[in-house]
């Protein structure tokens, strides 16, 4: 039987809203409720986060249709500034942006499923990464089902939770606000709120997950402006309406601090019996991150393969036409995380590492404007605005970061140390070809 060849719209679509709606969202908040006592302040930085990823969205369809391949930011600062650049953004999203939002993700998956199994965390993360792996070396058809298949089951389990306390009577609400007051406006623009984007900018991540898989979807030109901006939208509007429902149900006390903010609210409401249930659902439901993580990571080492011959080996591909070279390295790297790192550690690495590669892909839209490429691409809505919006917030919370923990800021640079390395290692490789 043929296989297909490219993923669909809904497939797309979904991959965003699977990469965006992870550990992020179910997090962040216990990091975010210390520093910023206030319901006001917590929503209006999702929305920021919104306006931010909507932005990138947006900014990325315009490239993304004008270059026409998969890749992500490996093609585009490539082709935009210079080889070297879109290496280094390659190497630090393979071993990064897509190998560390996995470990992340499966710690997570792990941490939920303790609660309702008693296995070991890192046991479950593990048996998680190669559970997922495994099923996308089956071909498109069977990993684009699974993942369509997962993320309805964490759409439906977020809808859920945002009409849940409603119905539930028995469990008092909290009295947080959410109406601004005078001092709101003092936290919004304070550092903290800038540092605490880091986590927002984390559980957004994957905005662009599409882009990475440019070349292997239908119709490109219309679907990936499509999927990209409806899967920002539409996880922008959950992200609202889920942590304002966290903060309706739990107080500030109770989420400080935690890793597993689901399991908070999900015990508060239900009780002990039916949250550990709820702890085994939300374990499974958040495979379809870790699955849409699988299916667009390696297209950014397959990429790179096809540009240098050192790594051709990351090109070859199975019966079933994946390339299993970069779908078996990905999920060894990602292990490897899993066992020698702590969730929060990985979270703040990402979030920096990768909004810095983001940033100078968004400011490449204003040189591919300048070389005034013709022919049937998307254009960028109220450019030039839409890109600034994106530049400027970034540099903001990037800035902040630097200020308030420089060291993440380090270890950024010495991960590109590596890749600085590879990078002399391929390129002379290539002259000799």
């Amino acid at each position: 039987m043929k296989q297909s060849k490219n993923y669909t719209l809904t497939v797309a679509i979904t991959l965003v809203i699977a990469n965006m709606i992870g550990t992020g969202v179910f997090t962040s908040l216990g990091y975010q409720v210390g520093p910023l006592p206030s319901g006001f302040a917590i929503l209006m930085l999702w929305f920021l986060g919104g306006i931010v990823a909507l932005s990138g969205a947006m900014t990325y369809a315009e490239i993304s249709t004008t270059l026409k391949r998969s890749g992500g930011e490996y093609l585009y600062l490539s082709k935009i500034f210079h080889p070297l650049l879109g290496f280094l953004s390659g190497w630090m999203s393979s071993v990064v942006g897509f190998a560390g939002a996995i470990s992340a993700v499966a710690i997570a998956i792990g941490e939920y499923a303790t609660e309702a199994s008693g296995i070991s965390t890192k046991i479950i993360a593990v048996i998680s990464i190669i559970l997922i792996s495994c099923i996308h070396l089956l071909g498109v058809k069977a990993g684009g089902r699974v993942q369509t298949l997962l993320t309805s089951l964490k759409l439906s389990l977020i809808v859920f939770f945002c009409i849940a306390p409603f119905f539930i009577h028995s469990v008092p609400k909290t009295t947080i606000s959410f109406l601004p007051k005078q001092s709101d406006w003092r936290l919004i623009l304070s550092p903290e709120f800038a540092v605490s984007l880091v986590f927002v900018f984390y559980a957004y991540t994957g905005w662009n997950a599409s882009a990475y898989i440019a070349g292997n979807l239908d119709n490109p030109r219309k679907n990936l402006p499509k999927s990209l901006l409806t899967g920002t939208l539409l996880v922008a509007l959950i992200y609202l309406a889920l942590n304002a429902i966290f903060l309706y149900t739990a107080s500030f006390e109770e989420l400080q601090g935690q890793n597993d903010i689901g399991n908070v609210v999900a015990y508060k409401l239900f009780g002990e019996t039916a949250g550990t249930i709820f702890s085994g659902v939300f374990s499974f439901a958040l495979l379809s991150t870790l699955s849409a993580m699988t299916i667009a990571g390696p297209r950014v080492i397959e990429a790179m393969g096809e540009d240098y011959q050192l790594l051709k080996y990351f090109t070859v591909k199975n019966r079933y036409q994946m390339p299993y070279g970069a779908i078996l390295a990905q999920a060894a790297w990602s292990i490897f995380l899993v066992l020698v790192s702590s969730f929060k550690e990985i979270i703040e690495y990402i979030s920096v590492s990768l909004s810095l590669f983001s940033m100078l892909t968004v400011l490449g839209v204003f040189l591919l404007r300048k070389k005034r490429i013709t022919g049937d691409h998307f254009k960028t809505p109220f450019y030039p605005v839409t890109p600034i919006i994106f530049i400027v917030c970034t540099s903001w919370m990037i800035y902040y970061v630097a200020v308030e923990d420089f060291k993440i800021i380090v270890y950024s640079i010495l991960t590109l140390i590596p890749g600085l390395l590879l990078y002399l290692l391929a390129a002379k490789k290539n002259l000799k070809v």
